[in-house]
């Protein structure tokens, strides 16, 4: 999967959009320059199946040697899947962000969408001015 088609987050989150039969979903992780700045993981939480999200609302955390940084939601909609085998696998964050390293899934509400979102060149000029 290339990183060029995803939309990202101020925040470091990515999201890839699947179609469901009809639905949207997104997929959701963090990018490689937020797990290289937090560097050695050590523990991680995800919000339950079946919350509902807001853009901006907090569906866990992840904590590193250095700090806990929250985990902020760029979509809006129903958490559908909670990658929570990676809690015991975290290093999969350091090696495969963008597909096994996946966080959680989200069903879009109808009408939300990506467009608040940024592209990868946007995102990367971003990274590169912090």
């Amino acid at each position: 999967m290339s990183q060029t088609n995803l939309h990202y987050a101020k925040t470091h989150e990515w999201v890839r959009l699947e179609t469901s039969g009809e639905q949207q979903v997104a997929v959701v992780g963090i990018s490689a320059f937020a797990v290289e700045a937090l560097t050695d993981l050590v523990h991680m939480q995800l919000s339950p199946v079946g919350k509902h999200v807001n853009v901006g609302d907090v569906f866990g955390e992840i904590e590193s040697v250095k700090a806990v940084s929250d985990l902020y939601s760029p979509v809006a909609g129903e958490i559908i899947a909670a990658n929570t085998d990676l809690a015991n696998r975290l290093e999969t964050l350091n090696t495969d962000p963008y597909n096994a390293g996946w966080l959680v899934k989200i069903k879009l509400d109808s009408g939300a969408g990506t467009g608040h979102l940024l592209d990868h060149a946007t995102y990367e000029k971003e990274c590169h001015n912090h």
